[in-house]
């Protein structure tokens, strides 16, 4: 149970989380982009390996607004972000919960570049705007926003600090062991880092680079050894994202998890989607890194694995 003393003592944390918030609207009402709503809760989530969304009522909520905003890019929308709820089962530790929040945006006619652009920018006025630029104090380290924000490809962080080279389908256990254990600690530091160029079998929807089928254009944004944000380049080939799909859902049966419907409306709507890209940053997250929280639980006014 959550004490009244507990909830006390998070208040500096919660304020900082409301301007940070405030921070991230003002963000992208600036550059013109629609803020949206979508469904907490969908018929068919989209496969991923070792996701599990939560049954709800013969639906499941959404582990991401991901598909249903990527309808609205279909639809004609050019610039779209969405603060959401997300739902994942069993996720429970010092850095994830159950039930967190996420800044979700997407944009028509780009590439990942543009979005890892966009992290700089955003996180560089939520520094300014709570008077912590450029330096950040974070559990005994000293961040910045200024500077380089350094890219290093899987193929090059997994050969420099876990002594191998993923490919293009390794092993799902031995990369996620070895990617928390090897390669995450030593991201982020000072400044925020991408970690680009997956493996193609690490993106279930991302197009994979032109010229190098055997990466994605996916990244994802690290800043003090945390994942902050997972980012990439759409795939919007609605046969090919099919195909990826039953792959995954086969894998899913074949390791005893749930078996979810296709999302049929999202793959009928990719066929009228052109170039496009979108990320999702864990605002949870982002405010304990603001607030020198250790973790999650001091940055929600309610943890989910708490009444």
């Amino acid at each position: 149970m959550t004490s009244l003393a507990q909830l006390a003592a998070k208040k500096a944390n919660l304020q900082a989380r409301c301007r940070i918030i405030q921070l991230i609207r003002r963000f992208f009402h600036a550059r013109d982009f629609l803020e949206v709503r979508t469904p907490v809760r969908t018929r068919a989530p989209a496969p991923e390996p070792y996701i599990e969304a939560i049954p709800s009522a013969g639906w499941f909520l959404a582990p991401s607004p991901e598909l249903y905003m990527k309808r609205l890019l279909a639809a004609g929308y050019q610039k779209i972000f969405q603060i959401a709820p997300a739902f994942r089962w069993n996720e429970t530790g010092r850095l994830h919960h159950s039930e967190f929040t996420l800044l979700e945006w997407y944009r028509a006619d780009a590439d990942h570049e543009a979005l890892q652009q966009d992290c700089i920018e955003l996180i560089t006025e939520i520094s300014v705007g709570l008077d912590q630029f450029p330096l950040i104090s974070f559990q005994g380290h000293t961040l910045s926003v200024a500077g380089r924000w350094p890219r290093i490809t899987v193929a090059e962080a997994f050969e420099r600090w876990a002594g191998w080279c993923p490919g293009p389908d390794p092993d799902q256990q031995r990369f996620d062991l070895d990617l928390v254990t090897h390669v995450e600690p030593r991201l982020g530091f000072p400044t925020p880092g991408f970690l680009t160029d997956y493996p193609a079998g690490q993106a279930a929807l991302a197009r994979l680079k032109p010229g190098c089928p055997e990466v994605a254009e996916r990244f994802e944004l690290y800043w003090a050894g945390i994942e902050l944000a997972n980012g990439f380049s759409e795939l919007t080939d609605p046969r090919e994202q099919r195909r990826r799909f039953q792959d995954t859902l086969e894998r899913r049966r074949l390791a005893g998890c749930s078996v979810y419907p296709l999302p049929e409306a999202f793959l009928d709507a990719l066929r009228h989607l052109d170039r496009a890209a979108g990320i999702a940053l864990g605002i949870d997250r982002l405010v304990a890194i603001f607030t020198n929280a250790y973790d999650l639980d001091q940055v929600v006014a309610f943890p989910p694995h708490r009444d």
